[in-house]
C-alpha cells in the first residue's frame, strides 16, 4: 500500500509539472522556443530561444565543428565592409625661400667730374635765387644765364679744357654705370613707398617717385653703394623726397637716366644724376648730389643744388 501510494504521488506531482511547462493547456509538452531569461545562458541541446543577448564567442572545443556562418536571404542588402582607419600622414611644407641681399656694387667712379656741382653739355639757365655749392661747367656749349640773381659758390668753366676733361670723365662714369650687370634687381614705374638696401636696381623703361617718399637704406654701411639704371626717363613730382638712412650717403647714390630727368616743385633729392641729356630742377626743388649732363642742359628755378661730401 505504501508502494502504490508513493508511486501515485509521484505521477501526480509529474503531471503538475507538465501542466507547469505547457501553459496549463494540456498534457502535451510544449517544444516550441522559449523566450530566454535576460542575464541566462541557453542550454546546449535545449530549446531554442526567443530574443536571448549573443554571447561572445568562444574557441571550439577539439574534435567540435564550428558552426557555418550563415549567408544572408536572397535580395538582403549585404553589410559593407568598411576599410581600416589608418593614421593620415601631415604633409611638410618646404620654408618659403627668403631671397638673399644683392652684392654691393662697385662705387662709379667720376674722375674729375666729381669736382662739379652742374655740368650740362649745351647750357645752364636759372630762374629766381638759386643757390648752387660747387663748381658748374659747360662743355662743349659756354652759355649761362641767370647768375645772379642765382649764387654761384664754386669756379665756373665755360667751354674750357677743365669743361672738356669733366665731360669725358661723365661719359666713361655713365657707361660704366649702364654696363653694371651683376644680380641686378628689376624695376619698373614708380618706387615710391619703397624701403630699398644696397644694390643695383634696372629698369628697362621710366623709373618716378610718386606716390609717396622713397627710402635708401645703407643697413649700416657707410660704403654701400646704390646704382639706378633707366632706359628713359626720372620723374620726382611735386614735394616728394628720397630719403637716406642707416649711413647711406648721397655721395653713392647713382643715378643714370637714358634720357631726361625732372625734379618736381618742392621736391627733395639725393644722389649723382648721370643723365644722357637734359636736367630740370622745377621752382624750390633740392638736390644733395650732383645734376651732369652729357649733351643737353640744366635748368633751375630758384633750388638748391649742393655737391654731397664724399
Amino acid at each position: 500500500m505504501r508502494k502504490l501510494f508513493s508511486l501515485r504521488s509521484s505521477a501526480l506531482l509529474l503531471s503538475t509539472l507538465v501542466a507547469a511547462c505547457d501553459g496549463g493547456g494540456g498534457t502535451t509538452l510544449n517544444r516550441g522556443p522559449v523566450a530566454a531569461v535576460p542575464g541566462t545562458v541557453p542550454i546546449p541541446g535545449g530549446p531554442p530561444t526567443v530574443g536571448a543577448s549573443a554571447m561572445p564567442s568562444t574557441p571550439a572545443s577539439p574534435g567540435v565543428t564550428a558552426t557555418p556562418t550563415m549567408a544572408p536571404p536572397p535580395g538582403a542588402t549585404p553589410t559593407p565592409t568598411l576599410p581600416p582607419i589608418l593614421p593620415t600622414a601631415i604633409p611638410t611644407m618646404p620654408p618659403t625661400a627668403i631671397p638673399s641681399s644683392t652684392p654691393n656694387p662697385a662705387f662709379v667712379q667720376l674722375g674729375s667730374a666729381s669736382n662739379f656741382a652742374i655740368l650740362a653739355g649745351s647750357t645752364v639757365t636759372s630762374t629766381g635765387p638759386s643757390t648752387v655749392t660747387g663748381d658748374v661747367g659747360i662743355y662743349p656749349g659756354n652759355a649761362i644765364t641767370g647768375f645772379p640773381p642765382a649764387t654761384l659758390n664754386g669756379t665756373l668753366h665755360l667751354g674750357d679744357p677743365v669743361a672738356q676733361k669733366a665731360e669725358q670723365d661723365l661719359t666713361t662714369g655713365f657707361n660704366d654705370a649702364v654696363a653694371r650687370a651683376n644680380s641686378p634687381i628689376t624695376v619698373s614705374g614708380d618706387l615710391g613707398g619703397q624701403t630699398l638696401a644696397p644694390g643695383l636696381y634696372k629698369s628697362t623703361s621710366s623709373l618716378a617717385v610718386g606716390s609717396s617718399d622713397l627710402t635708401l637704406d645703407a643697413r649700416g654701411d657707410a660704403n654701400a653703394v646704390f646704382i639706378f639704371q633707366m632706359a628713359s626717363t626720372l620723374t620726382v613730382t611735386t614735394g616728394r623726397q628720397v630719403l637716406l638712412t642707416n649711413g647711406a650717403k648721397a655721395a653713392n647714390v647713382f643715378w643714370s637716366v637714358g634720357s631726361s630727368a625732372t625734379l618736381g616743385t618742392f621736391s627733395s633729392f639725393v644722389g649723382n644724376l648721370l643723365v644722357s641729356q637734359s636736367i630740370t630742377m622745377q621752382t624750390s626743388a633740392k638736390l644733395s648730389g650732383r645734376a651732369l649732363t652729357q649733351v643737353g642742359a640744366v635748368t633751375l628755378d630758384s633750388d638748391t643744388l649742393v655737391k654731397p661730401i664724399p
